[in-house]
């Protein structure tokens, strides 16, 4: 069996990493994918952790030579999926999770056949944004905007496989933990072809 793709979108703000984090030791082995973005590090954002931070010019070299499995522009920064590590993770049989916007999850499930995704956010806007202003990482202006996205976001939840409403960190961990292990077993057209061949021929 080759490896899964697990997506996960929602808000900044919502905890997704805080769950990820929350759950490394219980979902098996995992490849988290790390998106390529011509935006500033913020501060304590480390190249190569956080994101690969890249020039506008590199970045649209990548994209002139088909490296991206998905990319867009937001407010001027392109954010992208390089292809080639995602590839050698899932050939390796790891999960693979992606931490990437709606469009993004459009864009990946168009590619890729096999998909399991998640929305996972807050129960309400208010507590968003109370979240989003006590963590003091960003101004007052790009908080403004990401509640804008989020209330655009939000009406695109019917297309996930599966809702994370994140009241309770340790429920939520829960739910993941199960939903992760559960993509292990979700068997791509491909790979049904080959268990009826195997059904049929074997011994």
């Amino acid at each position: 069996m080759s490896g899964a793709v697990l997506i996960l979108s929602g808000p900044s703000g919502a905890g997704k990493s805080t769950i990820i984090s929350k759950s490394e030791d219980r979902i098996g082995e995992f490849y988290f994918s790390i998106s390529t973005t011509t935006r500033e590090p913020r501060d304590g954002e480390i190249d190569g952790v956080d994101y690969h931070f890249v020039s506008k010019d590199e970045f649209e070299r990548g994209i002139e030579r088909g490296d991206f499995l998905e990319y867009a522009e937001v407010y001027g920064n392109y954010y992208g999926t390089s292809i080639k590590p995602v590839e050698s993770a899932l050939a390796e049989g790891k999960l693979v999770i992606f931490d990437i916007d709606v469009q993004g999850h459009r864009l990946i499930r168009e590619r890729i056949e096999s998909v399991t995704s998640i929305f996972i956010t807050p129960p309400t806007l208010s507590e968003l944004k109370r979240r989003l202003y006590s963590r003091s990482t960003d101004s007052k202006e790009s908080i403004e905007r990401r509640l804008e996205s989020a209330k655009m976001e939000i009406k695109a939840i019917g297309e996930f496989d599966f809702v994370i409403i994140n009241s309770d960190i340790d429920i939520s961990v829960e739910h993941f933990v199960t939903i992760a292990n559960s993509a292990r077993l979700k068997f791509s057209k491909h790979d049904l072809e080959k268990l009826i061949l195997h059904w049929e021929n074997g011994d």
